[in-house]
C-alpha cells in the first residue's frame, strides 16, 4: 500500500511539474522578416536617388512649338512645373534659364536640364513628359466654314476634321474631296474622299486617320 501511494504521489508530482513548465513557457518570438512590409523587403520607394512614377519615353517623338511639357525635378517642387513650348521653340526654367525644346526628344531635354542643374543640385533627377501635343496639326482648306490649321490627335479622321471645321459651305463638292499627304522621299500623295458615300456606309476605308501636315481640300 505504501509503495502504491508513493507511486501515485510521484506521478502527481511529475504531472504538476509538466503543467507548470508548459504554462510558464515564453512565447516564441516572431521572425523579423514576417513583420516587415513588402516594401521593406524589396527596397523602400523613398530611397534617396530613386524617383517614382516616371513614365517611359517615346524616343521617336520630337517636341514641337506649343506642346505642353511636364518637367519634374525630384525633391525640388519649386522647379517642377507644366510649361508650354514657346513659338520660338524654347522653354525657361529657374536656375536653368532658356532651353531649346523644339526639335528634341524628351530624353534629350531631360539630359540638358540635368547637366545645367548639377551646379546647384547633387545628382539631379529630371523627368520630361509631353502632357499635350499641340505641334502636330492638319490643314483643311476650300469650301469649309472654318478653314485653317487644327491640332491633330491620334484618332482624328477625315470626318472628324470636317466636323471640327464647322462643316461644308453651300457649294462644296462633297464627292470630290481629297487629302494631300507628304511623302518621306518628297512630293505628295493625293487620297480621294467621297463624303456622300462614306456617310452612307459605302467605302468606309476612305475615312482614314489623318497624319501630321495632312491637308484636306474641299473643292
Amino acid at each position: 500500500m505504501r509503495l502504491n501511494a508513493a507511486r501515485q504521489f510521484g506521478s502527481g508530482l511529475l504531472l504538476a511539474l509538466l503543467v507548470h513548465t508548459v504554462a510558464g513557457e515564453a512565447p516564441r518570438p516572431v521572425q523579423a522578416s514576417a513583420a516587415l512590409p513588402a516594401a521593406a523587403k524589396t527596397g523602400s520607394s523613398n530611397t534617396p536617388g530613386t524617383s517614382t512614377g516616371s513614365q517611359p519615353h517615346d524616343s521617336s517623338f520630337i517636341i514641337g512649338n506649343d506642346d505642353e511639357l511636364s518637367i519634374n525635378v525630384w525633391k525640388e517642387p519649386e522647379l517642377t512645373r507644366s510649361i508650354p513650348v514657346r513659338s520660338d521653340g524654347k522653354v525657361s526654367l529657374p536656375l536653368v534659364g532658356e532651353l531649346q525644346a523644339a526639335g528634341r526628344t524628351p530624353l534629350e531635354l531631360e539630359q540638358e536640364i540635368s547637366n545645367r542643374l548639377k551646379d546647384y543640385i547633387t545628382q539631379p533627377e529630371v523627368t520630361v513628359i509631353v502632357q499635350q501635343i499641340n505641334s502636330e496639326k492638319f490643314n483643311i482648306l476650300g469650301q469649309i466654314n472654318k478653314p485653317g490649321s487644327y491640332p491633330l490627335s491620334a484618332a482624328t479622321t477625315v470626318l472628324d476634321a470636317i466636323a471640327n471645321a464647322g462643316g461644308f459651305r453651300d457649294f462644296a463638292k462633297q464627292k470630290s474631296i481629297y487629302i494631300l499627304r507628304e511623302n518621306p522621299a518628297g512630293g505628295e500623295t493625293r487620297i480621294a474622299f467621297n463624303y456622300k458615300e462614306v456617310i452612307k456606309g459605302k467605302n468606309p476605308q476612305q475615312n482614314i486617320k489623318l497624319e501630321p501636315r495632312d491637308t484636306i481640300v474641299v473643292p
